[in-house]
C-alpha cells in the first residue's frame, strides 16, 4: 500500500517498546497457527487472540485504548448526557422490579458507570450493587481509578467479577460497544461456494488463506441471501448466540440492553456491501487490515441485530424495541436534560457558561446527528416482563426491520 493510499500514513508510529510488545503476540499468533494440521488458523480465533490474549491482546494489555489520547470514542466519553439517559431509563426498571443490580459488560474506562452511579443517587434509586464484568486487569484498575475519583461516595456499591453470576441476576443488563468486539469469522464467496477466511504465514507475516467451512459453519451461511455475487466478503458471529442465551439465562428478572453500530440482517448482508464491516483503529484512524500491529489496534465488526434479537428470543426473552440511538436517546429524555445546559440566561452569562452550552450543544450532535453516531449506532432492548420496558422506545421503533 502506498503512502498516499494508507490511512495510518499520517498516525503517529508504534514505540520501540509497543512494536516489541506487537511482535510477543505476532510469535504466540503464528507458533499456534504453526501448530494446526493446515497451517490456517480460523479468523475468529486470530481476532480473540489479537484482541484477548492474556498479557498480549489489545484489551488485556496496558496502552491507553479511550478517549483522544487512544484509539478511539464512545459515547459515555463524548457526553455524560448518553450515560444519564441511560441510567433514568435504568431507573424506571429499578423501581418497577422494587430495586435490584446493574451489570455492565466491559465498562471501559468506567466513564459510564461513574456517570451511570451519580445520575441513580439523584434519582434516589441507587442499585442494591453495581457489577462489572471485566476480563482485563488493566481496564479493572482504570475503572476503579476513575469511580474513586468522580464517585468516591458511590464507590462502595461496585463490585468487578471475573465471570457471570452463578445466581440470576434481578435488574438490568448493559453492554455499550460489546458486541462488536467479539470474535467473528470471516468468509467469502468463491465461483464454486463459500470459503472462509483465515489466518496464514507468509515467512513471519500473517496473510490470508482460505478452507472449506465446517458443518456450523456452513449452517450458518445457510442464513445469508442467495444472491450475493462472487467475490462478497462478509463476517458471521456463530458463537454470539450461545454467549446470549447464557447470558438470557442468567438474568432472572430483569432488562437487557445492547448499543452498538450494527444493522438488521437483510442490510448487514446486502449485495452491495462487499467488503463487509471488519474494521480495525488505531489513533483514531480506521482501516481495514487485521494483521497491522497485532495488539496494538483494535479490531471489530458491525453487529447483525437480527441475530441478536433471534437469539434472545429463542432463549425466552421479550423483545422490547430496535431503534437508532438517537432515537433511543431522545426518547429517553436527552432534551430535557440537555434543556438547562442549553437555555440563554440573558445579557449576565459568563464566558465559561458560553462554552459550557457550545460543548454541550457540540456532545448532542455528536451523539444524534446521522453524520456522526446517530444513525450507525443502534439500540436493541429485551425484558423477562412487558412492564420492565425501555422508554426510549416509544419515539421510534424499527424492529420490523429485524
Amino acid at each position: 500500500m502506498s503512502a498516499a493510499n494508507d490511512p495510518l500514513a499520517d498516525a503517529p508510529p508504534p514505540s520501540p517498546d509497543a512494536l516489541a510488545h506487537s511482535q510477543r503476540l505476532q510469535a504466540l499468533i503464528a507458533a499456534e497457527i504453526e501448530a494446526t494440521d493446515d497451517g490456517r488458523l480460523g479468523f475468529d480465533r486470530y481476532m480473540e487472540l489479537a484482541l484477548y490474549a492474556p498479557g498480549l491482546g489489545y484489551y488485556s494489555a496496558g496502552a491507553r485504548k479511550f478517549g483522544g489520547a487512544g484509539d478511539f470514542v464512545t459515547a459515555p466519553e463524548i457526553s455524560p448526557l448518553f450515560s444519564r439517559c441511560l441510567a433514568r431509563q435504568c431507573a424506571d426498571i429499578l423501581e418497577t422490579l422494587g430495586g435490584g443490580d446493574v451489570l455492565e459488560l466491559g465498562a471501559g474506562s468506567g466513564v459510564m458507570a461513574a456517570d451511570m452511579l451519580r445520575e441513580l443517587a439523584t434519582l434516589d434509586r441507587l442499585p442494591a450493587r453495581y457489577l462489572i464484568l471485566e476480563l482485563s486487569g488493566e481496564l479493572r484498575e482504570r475503572q476503579q481509578q476513575t469511580l474513586a475519583a468522580q464517585v468516591p461516595e458511590l464507590a462502595e456499591r461496585v463490585q468487578w467479577l471475573d465471570r457471570l453470576p452463578e445466581q440470576p441476576l434481578r435488574g438490568v443488563i448493559l453492554g455499550n460497544e460489546v458486541l462488536d468486539a467479539l470474535p467473528v469469522k470471516r468468509v467469502m464467496r468463491s465461483a464454486h461456494g463459500w470459503r472462509e477466511l483465515c489466518a496464514g504465514l507468509d515467512g513471519e507475516q500473517f496473510m490470508e488463506v482460505s478452507r472449506e467451512p465446517d458443518e456450523a459453519l456452513t449452517q450458518a451461511l445457510e442464513r445469508l441471501p442467495g444472491s450475493l455475487p462472487e467475490g462478497y466478503r462478509t463476517e458471521i458471529n456463530t458463537g454470539l448466540a450461545p454467549w446470549l442465551q447464557t447470558l438470557a439465562e442468567m438474568l432472572g428478572e430483569g432488562s437487557m440492553l445492547w448499543l452498538d453500530y450494527g444493522l438488521p440482517r437483510a442490510e448487514y448482508y446486502h449485495p452491495q456491501r462487499l467488503t463487509g464491516t471488519l474494521r480495525c483503529h488505531y489513533r483514531h484512524r480506521a482501516h481495514d487490515d487485521p494483521w497491522r500491529w497485532p495488539g496494538l489496534q483494535d479490531i471489530t465488526a458491525w453487529v447483525d441485530f437480527t441475530a441478536v434479537a433471534e437469539a434472545l428470543t429463542d432463549a425466552g426473552l421479550g423483545l422490547d424495541g430496535y431503534t437508532t440511538q438517537a432515537h433511543f436517546l431522545l426518547g429517553g429524555g436527552l432534551e430535557a436534560l440537555a434543556g438547562a445546559a442549553l437555555s440563554d440566561p440573558g445579557a449576565g452569562e459568563s464566558e465559561a457558561q458560553v462554552r459550557n452550552r457550545l460543548d454541550v450543544a457540540a456532545q448532542i450532535k455528536r451523539l444524534t446527528l446521522p453524520s456522526e453516531m446517530g444513525e450507525a449506532f443502534k439500540v436493541i432492548g429485551f425484558a423477562t416482563d412487558p412492564a420492565l420496558a425501555w422508554r426510549g422506545f416509544g419515539l421510534r421503533d424499527m424492529a420490523a426491520k429485524l
